[in-house]
């Protein structure tokens, strides 16, 4: 696999890093989707890649799948997505096992959302994982994982204020997480307010942005409804009139999203967490803009096979 070449120097002279999530496919087009995106972004060399996981472990074949092929065929190191949701600590455990065996090494432990749906009241199972905290303990006693974790700069949607929030990533830290994921956000001034929170509270991991480009306005609005990231009234008017205009849309998101990446590494940051949704098209770009150069191979990409 062709490795990255980054641009010397780096964008306003840092070395930017990226990793990105991808979902596991549930149809042959979407498999074909996934790859394509994959290959197209492969040589940004990123951390890691991580692949999502079904609620109770609805996806998991398809998973481990996933990231057996990224092992397999690509230099590529996947983090495997884990939660607690309608499992044992037994049936959890031997899910961490079976990825162990195939070789993975990095979980991205989550408690999960609901069995009811997405801002239901989680009720952990019974003999299960009662939340992430305890997922990171009971991961971290079976090997030592590299562990990723959740990070909410505008709350967790069930959490009754911030200092609880900060208390759970707290627990989470201390029983080995090394690295914190954000929800999606739009506005940066909550990512940065929440990291100053977070390092007054002890907490000097890593709290990497997570990114989700805008494909699709109305959907996108749709889930932070439901999971508490809010969305700018000034964001909503860049995508009104737009809904039958796929064109003019695809360039307002990728303006929308380079400016927040560029306004965030203005204000330091230097680690990104794509959500790909399993298209590269935009993604590509950000990365090519944070000042990561993908080899020239002389075959132009066209049609859709980044999008």
């Amino acid at each position: 696999m062709s490795t990255l070449h980054r641009s010397a120097p780096a964008l306003l002279g840092k070395a930017m890093n990226v990793s990105f999530e991808f979902f596991p496919p549930r149809s042959g087009d979407m498999e074909s989707q996934l790859w394509e995106s994959v290959m197209r972004l492969a040589p940004f060399n990123p951390d890691f890649v991580s692949v999502t996981y079904g609620a109770g472990g609805s996806t998991r074949q398809p998973t481990l799948a996933t990231v057996r092929r990224l092992l397999s065929e690509t230099e590529l190191k996947p983090a495997a997505h884990l939660t607690c949701v309608n499992s044992t600590r037994d049936q959890v455990d031997a899910v961490a096992r079976e990825f162990w065996n195939a070789g993975v090494r990095h979980f991205v432990a989550l408690r999960g959302d609901s069995p009811d749906g997405i801002g239901k009241r989680y009720r952990p199972h019974p003999e299960g994982y009662g939340n992430a905290a305890e997922l990171v303990a009971g991961l971290k006693a079976f090997a030592d994982f590299e562990i990723s974790v959740s990070a909410y700069p505008e709350k967790h949607p069930e959490s009754p204020d911030f200092m609880t929030d900060i208390d759970m990533l707290k627990r989470k830290v201390d029983n080995g997480a090394t690295r914190a994921i954000t929800q999606f956000f739009f506005d940066n001034d909550s990512y940065e307010r929440y990291v100053e929170r977070v390092r007054r509270a002890g907490i000097y991991i890593p709290i990497v942005p997570g990114i989700l480009p805008i494909h699709n306005f109305g959907q996108v609005a749709e889930f932070a409804g439901r999971c508490g990231a809010s969305i700018p009234g000034w964001l909503a008017q860049r995508f009104e009139g737009l809904d039958n205009d796929p064109q003019t849309r695809a360039l307002v998101s990728a303006t929308v999203a380079a400016d927040q990446v560029m306004d965030l590494v203005e204000r330091g940051v230097q680690d990104f967490h794509f959500y790909t949704m399993n298209r590269a098209q935009l993604v590509y770009a950000i990365c090519h803009l944070l000042g990561l150069r993908a080899p020239v191979t002389g075959t132009p990409v066209t049609g859709n096979a980044a999008a």
